[in-house]
């Protein structure tokens, strides 16, 4: 017999005929002999309707008594699904997360969970009994009983957490899709079911906006080791699911508090090549990594900068016995570029054979303003410049001087309390078995890019912007700086350019133009009408030509890429905003990941 804690959406209990449909599936999969706990979120729109009730009665209502009131949303559904659970003959007890002892930080509207009591669900599963969790939210403490909310995707967090908790053999998320697709079906027709999809990729996928899980519940899962799968209610079909590799032992307590980085990790073997005064228009990406690809030659890192003027820079790097290769392929490109008719001034290519690369990994970083923040100020504080910025989901990692390399490493394990045997060399695939170098696409539409000329290029710059930004509660997603090196009044500067979600953009301005008067920076810009386009997949590791496709999917299309940013397992665009439909269907049919099957989501 298994235990399984299943999670039903808004549009899944959105009605009695739909209240009723679960509770026969819920009645289904105990009569298959499995033990059963059951989270739902509030039927329907109701949380938007309470929502303009509190509108109406105040201007600016209190978190508490928000909380007070959007928590009443999942406590209807879970009395109606028992009700009718047991109208067919099956035992069920309705619990609200207080109730169940879901226990969070004193937090209202956003609470983190910290633990979760399972004496109470063992005590009714025992008597076999159905369980129906109110999801969304839990309590401060159980002494206080203040009611908190989980914020967005809180009823897949608190299934998750149930799951793990109780050690369950899995957790089902259902939805109103068939499970976790290759794009959007919204904007993209031939958008396909995936039948599996790793941890790190569907983080890297939530965390873009696709939303059939939230992060914090993918976080938990990978955590814990949790089996996931994503299932529609609509239908009796597979679903999708979500793996996590082993994971290293972890305490119930603490549970999405715990340290966000478990990893620090440097790789020696890395050389840069950069490519400066590159003209800015579309193609140039595709033709640099079409031929590099052509020689079989793997990329690790690459990186875009913001233009400057009618030009902008691009660098990437390579173990170093294929440097010659990658260094003559740019050395071909150079002179087609100089000569290109928006050429104002000669690319020039650079090599750097003394760098390394340090990173820390763990899930759920950037969601959590202040991590990467805290890598810059540990290296700034040991007077390490940073050469080169990747962000991503799961990792952030820094190029620098490769004979600062091993107090870098020493420094990080230190500032983040990662054991020694976290500290490893980045060589082994951190994804065992067969993946396709692309598994999804995602379109976040709701960032902003905010660049800032003409940074002094000193350690420690990073570590002021990002810190002050991480003190607003601001999460950063891509960090890009420069490759080209500007001397304003004697001093060396570069440009440094990240994105925000697009509700933080103009706090974000004003934040670093207040620092620009302590630092003594250029021009600070933001801009809204971007759209960053992105390609994820554990297999892409080790497959020259990923990057190519991509860049070429766009440039056939004639869509300047205006950023790049990639991780291990990631690779950004950002575009034009008015673009980002048309480059999506693009890429996704570049990479194959079409189909005739139409996906239908219900209304």
């Amino acid at each position: 017999m298994a235990l399984v804690v299943q999670k039903y959406g808004g549009t899944s209990v959105g009605s009695v005929e739909r209240i009723q449909a679960v509770a026969n599936r819920v009645r289904k999969t105990v009569q298959q002999g499995n033990s059963l706990v059951v989270v739902v979120s509030a039927m329907g729109k109701t949380t938007d309707t309470l929502v303009k009730l509190a509108n109406e009665v105040s201007s600016s209502p209190c978190r508490r008594e928000m909380d007070m009131l959007l928590s009443t949303g999942e406590q209807v559904t879970i009395a109606l699904l028992s009700m009718a659970l047991q109208e067919l003959g099956q035992p069920a007890i309705s619990l609200t997360g207080a109730q169940v002892g879901i226990v969070t930080e004193a937090e209202h509207s956003r609470a983190r969970i910290l633990q979760v009591s399972v004496d109470r669900l063992a005590r009714h599963l025992n008597k076999g009994e159905v369980v129906v969790v109110a999801g969304f939210q839990g309590v401060s403490s159980i002494e206080d009983l203040e009611i908190t909310t989980l914020g967005r995707g809180g009823s897949d967090t608190s299934a998750v957490a149930l799951a793990a908790s109780l050690k369950a053999d899995r957790c089902e998320i259902y939805t109103d899709v068939p499970g976790i697709l290759t794009t959007d079906p919204r904007l993209v027709p031939s958008a396909q079911l995936m039948s599996e999809i790793t941890a790190d990729e569907m983080l890297e996928l939530a965390s873009l906006g696709a939303k059939v899980l939230h992060p914090r519940a993918v976080e938990i899962a990978r955590n814990y080791g949790m089996p996931l799968v994503v299932l529609s209610s609509w239908s009796d079909r597979p679903g999708t699911r979500v793996v996590s590799r082993l994971p290293k032992p972890r305490s119930l307590q603490g549970m999405e508090i715990a340290k966000a980085v478990d990893g620090v990790e440097v790789d020696r073997d890395q050389a840069k090549i950069a490519l400066l005064r590159v003209p800015d228009f579309p193609g140039v990406a595709a033709s640099l990594f079409g031929e590099i690809s052509s020689q079989n030659i793997d990329v690790d890192l690459i990186i875009q900068s913001i233009h400057e003027g009618n030009t902008n820079d691009i660098a990437f790097t390579v173990i170093n016995k294929v440097l010659k290769q990658a260094e003559a392929v740019a050395e071909a490109i150079a002179p087609s570029l100089r000569t290109h008719p928006t050429a104002s001034e000669e690319a020039e290519v650079l090599v750097d054979r003394k760098i390394a690369k340090v990173a820390i990994s763990g899930a759920g970083m950037i969601g959590r303003p202040g991590i990467a923040a805290k890598m810059f100020k540990t290296l700034a504080d040991a007077k390490i410049n940073i050469q080169m910025i990747s962000t991503s989901e799961v990792k952030v990692s820094c190029v620098i001087n490769e004979s600062e390399c091993d107090r870098a490493l020493h420094l990080l394990s230190q500032a983040f309390d990662v054991d020694l045997g976290s500290q490893k060399e980045i060589t082994e695939n951190k994804y065992p078995g067969k993946h396709p170098p692309v598994r999804g696409i995602a379109l976040d539409t709701n960032q902003a890019e905010i660049a800032i000329r003409h940074v002094p290029d000193k350690p420690g710059m990073a570590a002021q912007i990002f810190g002050l930004l991480a003190q607003k509660n601001i999460s950063v997603d891509a960090i890009i700086q420069s490759q080209r090196c500007r001397i304003i009044n004697d001093l060396p500067t570069r440009d440094i350019a990240f994105t925000v979600a697009q509700s933080d953009a103009d706090l974000a301005c004003r934040v670093i133009a207040m620092l620009n008067e302590k630092i003594g920076c250029g021009e600070v810009s933001g801009d809204k009408a971007i759209a960053k386009l992105s390609v994820v997949g554990a297999g892409m590791i080790g497959k020259p030509g990923v990057a190519a496709k991509f860049f070429t999917a766009l440039a056939q299309e004639q869509i300047n890429i205006q950023m790049i940013t990639t991780s291990e397992i990631k690779i950004s665009c950002v575009i034009n905003e008015a673009e980002g439909v048309k480059a999506l269907n693009a890429v996704h049919e570049a990479f194959g990941l079409g189909g005739d099957e139409q996906i239908k989501i219900p209304t």
